[in-house]
């Protein structure tokens, strides 16, 4: 009895969970800043001595007024307390600029390395992941979500700490100005940080729902752009936009939910804030009455008591931010976390060398994760030999394609097994199995970069003289020269500027470079016109030859070039043979054949 590959386990759609709503989700993005410990170390040392510097300037008052105006004071009395002033002024606005500028560095930074980690495990992901999540909802987290992140680097906690440190070396000066005050200041504390505890914990749920809605708006508009031929074609405008406006009015609804919390919560922290500073400046004004204060303390304990304040206030408004920058990494490291259904096995089996291609489905049964219900291959054996060609037909849903998702190991069997030269593919090195085969899919795919980069997704080390050939074999050397830039050319977005022959001859060449020997044609040949076919076809049988090949065509020219043709139904073969012999039976190939080939036949 074959092995029978592993089970399947579902992957974790990319959702949000409430337990995730939590600040300890900035681990993760902690986690990319550590690596540098050079520019967080500058960053700290001139964050401190911004703080430092900050809290020094209510001190050069304190002496300015204490000594200026004390009775027989003159000009060179005073003067090196304003000449301290401005040398604190000038190192302050250096620290500044040196933390603006690593803190800035640093958001910069782990923001880059944190799209890259998740586009390189996006890259290791099977189709079937990307069906239960959608791409555009996933590069909306790539750019919406890491904005938030970049803020939360290199703004949001940067302010969180220069603030703590001026709190907490603001309230130490204050105690040495006056004890008793700043003890009434302490007290107050408390009372400012209840509502911010409480309603952070409100915040924090509607950040998290912001950026889903934010997720989806962006989703949308993908979409949509990427199919406005459609939508204008079926005059759908009116409708899209109601779906947009539909989406920007449930995320703005979010929104001002978000808003209204924090707003109150503004509202509380200034109040109790503002309210226990004036309470504690009346004691204070009583104090210098008495001449328990000099008029100099007074001035440096209002200055830096609005500084505490002030800290405090910008670290409720942080706290905030902090709860976005939360939902945010929270959803970036879902996508961190996201495990590959499809996996080398720890110890591969090695396909022979050189690799023959025989092909073999030994009853192999197949259900899409999508569609668990219906199988789309049932008991399904097939041996292809080395260098066959082999064609498949059928009607649409009969499981052709699936055959080419399989070999390729896009999805692992129910049950049953698929064998490359005897090697079971669930025991092979996916990218080494891949590696000996080359595709031309139905849906051509031309990425939105230049004609060259195009053609060398076949075999990226190729020269130009080799892409030239390719192109001739697969008759696209003439349009490409046209082109104005010649291989140079940008194509567009999609192959916008190409047509659908020509992209698909381009999908062909691509093919034709990767000479490998197992050889994957679907459809290739459907967009181009009948001259083009001819030419194609000819190319394609040269590369055909000592190639084991499948195809899925519709095409009689293709059909009748293959060494046998097999004829799919609901997931299982149903006729098998030539062309003729097939026609001679009548059966359901020659229903098709009738319908779809009556004029070449």
């Amino acid at each position: 009895m074959a092995d029978t590959p592993p089970t399947p386990t579902p992957p974790a759609p990319a959702t949000a969970r409430p337990e995730q709503r939590k600040l300890s989700n900035l681990l993760i993005v902690w986690r990319h800043t550590a690596k540098y410990k050079l520019q967080i170390a500058c960053a700290l040392v001139a964050l401190t001595v911004a703080a430092v510097a900050t809290l020094w300037i209510p001190h050069t008052f304190q002496q300015v007024i204490d000594h200026g105006f004390a009775t027989g004071a003159g000009t060179e009395t005073i003067a090196p307390y304003f000449e301290e002033m401005l040398l604190v002024i000038i190192v302050l606005a250096l620290s500044s600029s040196a933390r603006f500028y690593f803190v800035s560095w640093l958001g910069e930074r782990t923001v880059a390395d944190m799209r890259i980690a998740v586009q390189r495990n996006l890259l290791r992901l099977t189709p079937r992941w990307f069906e239960e999540n959608r791409p555009s909802e996933i590069a909306s987290r790539l750019t919406a979500d890491t904005a938030v992140v970049e803020v939360v680097v290199g703004t949001t906690l940067s302010v969180a700490l220069r603030n703590l440190v001026l709190a907490v070396g603001g309230i130490a000066y204050l105690f040495t100005l006056a004890p008793r005050l700043a003890l009434w200041l302490i007290i107050g504390i408390p009372a400012v940080l209840l509502p911010i505890i409480l309603l952070g914990r409100r915040v924090r749920q509607y950040s998290r729902s912001s950026q889903d809605r934010i997720a989806d708006i962006g989703a949308i508009a993908v979409e949509t752009l990427g199919a406005m031929k459609i939508v204008q074609a079926f005059g759908q405008e009116r409708r899209e936009g109601e779906r947009f406006e539909t989406a920007v009015g449930e995320g703005f609804a979010t929104a001002k939910r978000r808003i209204g919390i924090r707003a109150v919560l503004t509202a509380f922290v200034i109040t109790l804030v503002f309210g226990a500073v004036t309470l504690i400046l009346w004691d204070a004004v009583h104090a210098v009455a008495s001449g328990e204060l000099s008029g100099g303390s007074l001035t440096a304990f209002v200055f830096t008591a609005v500084i505490v304040t002030g800290a405090f206030q910008a670290l409720s408004d942080v706290l905030g931010e902090l709860l976005r920058g939360s939902g945010a990494a929270a959803r970036l490291s879902e996508l961190l976390a996201a495990e590959p259904e499809i996996t080398a096995p720890a110890d591969p089996v090695a396909l022979p060398a050189p690799v023959l291609g025989a092909i073999t489905f030994d009853h192999v049964t197949f259900h899409y994760p999508s569609r668990p219900d219906l199988a789309a291959l049932h008991d399904f054996s097939l041996e292809v030999t080395p260098g066959e060609t082999v064609a498949v037909v059928g009607p649409s849903g009969a499981g052709k394609s699936t055959l080419f998702a399989l070999i390729e190991r896009f999805y692992d069997t129910s049950s049953g097994e698929v064998r490359v030269d005897g090697v079971p593919v669930h025991r092979a090195d996916p990218a080494a199995l891949r590696a000996q085969i080359a595709m031309v899919p139905q849906e051509t795919v031309i990425f939105g970069a230049s004609a060259r980069d195009n053609l060398r997704y076949g075999r990226w080390e190729a020269s130009d003289a080799e892409l030239w050939r390719a192109a001739e074999a697969a008759n696209a050397a003439s349009f490409l020269r046209a082109l104005p830039d010649g291989l140079d050319t940008f194509l567009g977005e999609g192959g916008a500027r190409l047509s659908g022959g020509q992209r698909q001859r381009i999908a062909i060449a691509r093919a034709l470079l990767r000479d490998a020997p197992i050889l994957l044609l679907d459809e290739a040949t459907s967009a181009l016109d009948a001259e083009s076919e001819r030419l194609v076809q000819e190319a394609l049988e040269g590369l055909m030859a000592n190639r084991t090949t499948l195809v899925i065509a519709h095409r009689l020219a293709t059909v009748r070039a293959a060494q046998r043709i097999v004829v799919m139904d609901e997931g299982r073969i149903v006729e098998t043979g030539s062309h003729a012999d097939l026609i001679r039976r009548d059966g359901l190939y020659a229903r098709l054949a009738s319908l779809q080939f009556s004029q070449a036949a």
